[in-house]
């Protein structure tokens, strides 16, 4: 007996020695890259290396049922056993010699997951004794929720489909998480003979196996009788669908920024991004067969992108499809004419109830003409803007200076691509090259109220405020100018604050707005720059932009109030300077008469503590008006020395305005040493 121990406890002990030695296979398998949605929900993935569908499994988010019924099915005492289950093999192999043939298997899950793990074969005998020793193995050195998530991660389910979450996107559209008997009981049944059991190619193969999983969950009280009977008359999948992919452009760009990644979260809404695709390629199909679109929605509070659809079809090789014009350069028509105005105001150039003149002009040989050819005579700014005319807002950026509007613009976020090399006046009508997500980006910082956040589409990417285009005052009164605009036939006015472009052409059709919380920005045109006769943005764009917000919310956000230095006046009252728009010789002109700052100087730096900003001037005609980034401090003043309210910490435009019509500015900056 003694003797008998003694070689027992050798042959136990070399035993232990012969598994502990085992050398385990990689079980760190590549793993689809997965693009999810602010949510979770899965926007685009991406096959391994190998062209494999592999996906990454997460047990909290697979039907719990499921798992019950699979280790029920195949491995029942799967919680207990180390490995091997010595039951299921004898019963296995009586089966074997009583019937002549295989009736069940007796590898648990774990030897399952070592046979896929080395590739290996089951038939030999040799085979079958390395899964054992490998099982075991695995079973020492890893815990079970380790093992059954390795094995959900490598199950083959049919071509080149690995994995629960790979099967079910493949075979039924949908995550694992919530699945019928019949959908269970199938994806139980396909890893025993994937290629067998295919219900594409074999439907009655495939149903007949997922019957006698149905038949025997039934018999281990898992199903009633009466589900299984539903789940037997339940419809198999007859082609293996597509996975999701929804913002192919967007993901495409941030995996290529970004090799090797196996999980990115953006800020895009999946229920948004699959509305607004359906939209755009609705909108494309009616423009025409050679037409593509896209379209850009965010919220211009954060900066996130919720929608990004860089064409109407990914594969529409007719509509180059691939390529995404969200980033594209196009012309950018009449949608930058907000912009001037918004720096017209803050110069102190022009106030929305300003009259300017609409007439011809030529500015050393550029003649620009309005789109209809007429002209129109004095008319106010606000109307101007709203009729988007050329002649006006062209006069207007001559005072501004093309170089500033373009300066505002890479302040404002936009990276603009010049045609030539010095900026010219045919800058405020679209000669310049700019993509459609910087058009929203500037009208983000204009919506926001004169500073907005820089867009952003990764939920890890920090909020980030770029520096201030305009006043707030200024965006306001952008805002409630382009609110009067008539909209699209059919559609609610004064909800939407917007405005459209059409380039030279018509090589592309625009149309950019906002409410209190969103900005959407729509294009249409050719991706190979070919004219779209007949299309302009009013008629093509801006109704796809009214639907836009339709189908993002039920109701727009509300306007935000005026700004409380905003001068609400109409043009009779408004100071002699600011009641009609002046040119360049009339309001910069250098003469004696043209009024000085002596204090504060430019670029000074002040620290008054709250107390009042005195201002010092020499010359120009009494009486005078002050502005202090585009609001009126102090108007009617005789004298050229006077006290105005602190405009406040921070940098500050001081413009002085005469009643001649000349003006002068300095750019200060107040209690610096406060803060």
């Amino acid at each position: 007996m003694a003797l008998l121990l003694a070689v027992a406890g050798a042959g136990l002990q070399r035993f232990d020695q012969w598994i502990a030695q085992t050398v385990l296979p990689v079980t760190l398998a590549e793993t689809s890259t997965e693009v999810l949605d602010r949510n979770g929900a899965l926007l685009r993935v991406y096959p391994v290396g190998d062209g494999i569908w592999r996906m990454a499994p997460q047990l909290a988010q697979v039907d719990p049922d499921f798992i019950a019924m699979l280790i029920a099915y195949e491995d029942k005492r799967f919680q207990t056993h180390a490995g091997v289950d010595p039951l299921a093999m004898l019963r296995a192999v009586g089966q074997a010699l009583w019937h002549g043939r295989t009736i069940s298997g007796g590898s648990t899950l774990t030897m399952q997951l070592a046979r896929l793990l080395e590739d290996g074969t089951t038939g030999a005998w040799a085979g079958k004794l390395r899964q054992i020793r490998l099982a075991l193995a695995l079973e020492r050195r890893l815990s079970k929720q380790q093992i059954l998530g390795l094995y959900l991660t490598h199950a083959p389910y049919g071509g080149n489909l690995e994995g629960i979450r790979a099967a079910s996107y493949a075979w039924f559209g949908k995550a694992p998480n919530r699945l019928t008997p019949s959908q269970a009981a199938l994806l139980i049944a396909l890893p025993q003979s994937p290629e067998r059991r295919r219900p594409d190619r074999a439907a009655g193969a495939a149903a007949a196996a997922r019957d006698r999983v149905l038949a025997r969950l039934a018999q281990a009280g898992l199903l009633t009788g009466a589900q299984v009977a539903v789940a037997q008359q339940a419809p198999l999948p007859r082609r293996m669908q597509g996975f999701p992919r929804l913002a192919p452009h967007l993901s495409d760009r941030l995996l290529a920024a970004r090799p090797g990644v196996s999980r990115l979260a953006v800020t895009l809404d999946a229920q948004v991004q699959a509305k607004m695709a359906a939209l755009v390629a609705e909108a494309a199909r009616k423009a025409g067969p050679r037409v593509s679109a896209a379209l850009l929605a965010v919220d211009h509070r954060s900066g996130e992108i919720l929608a990004l659809v860089g064409s109407p079809s990914y594969e529409d090789s007719a509509r180059q499809g691939f390529v995404d014009m969200t980033q594209a350069l196009r012309s950018p028509g009449s949608t930058l004419k907000p912009l001037v105005y918004g720096l017209g105001f803050d110069s102190g150039l022009v106030h929305p109830e300003s009259l300017i003149h609409d007439g011809p002009v030529d500015f050393d040989g550029y003649a620009p003409q309005n789109f209809d050819g007429q002209f129109r005579g004095d008319l106010r700014v606000r109307e101007a803007l709203q009729l988007s005319l050329n002649i006006p807002v062209v006069r207007l950026t001559r005072e501004i200076g093309p170089a500033q509007l373009l300066a505002v613009m890479r302040r404002g976020g936009a990276t603009p691509k010049l045609p030539g090399g010095k900026p010219g006046l045919a800058i405020s009508l679209g000669g310049i090259g700019t993509s459609l997500q910087d058009l929203v980006q500037l009208y983000v910082g204009i919506a926001a109220g004169g500073q907005g956040p820089q867009l952003r589409a990764l939920q890890s990417a920090g909020a980030n405020d770029l520096p201030r285009m305009m006043s707030e005052v200024a965006a306001w009164q952008l805002g409630d100018i382009l609110r009067g605009l008539a909209p699209p036939p059919g559609a609610r006015a004064g909800v939407l604050a917007y405005k459209t472009g059409t380039s030279y052409g018509h090589r592309d059709a625009w149309a950019i707005g906002w409410d209190g919380q969103h900005v959407i920005g729509v294009w249409l045109g050719r991706a190979d720059g070919t004219p779209v006769p007949g299309a302009f943005g009013g008629d093509l764009a801006a109704p796809v932009l009214f639907e836009a917000f339709g189908r993002l919310k039920p109701e727009t956000a509300p306007p935000p109030p005026p700004p409380a230095a905003t001068l609400i006046l109409g043009a009779a009252e408004l100071p002699l300077p600011l009641r009609r728009f002046r040119p360049r010789d009339a309001v910069f002109a250098a003469s004696a008469a043209a009024p000085q700052v002596l204090f504060p100087p430019d670029g000074a730096a002040l620290a008054l503590e709250g107390a009042p900003l005195v201002v010092k001037l020499r010359g120009g005609t009494a009486p005078f008006a002050l502005l202090a980034d585009g609001r009126v401090l102090a108007k009617g003043q005789r004298r050229r020395e006077f006290e105005v309210p602190n405009p406040g910490p921070g940098f500050a435009n001081l413009v002085v305005l005469d009643s001649a019509g000349h003006s002068v500015s300095v750019d200060v900056e107040i209690d610096r040493l406060l803060h």
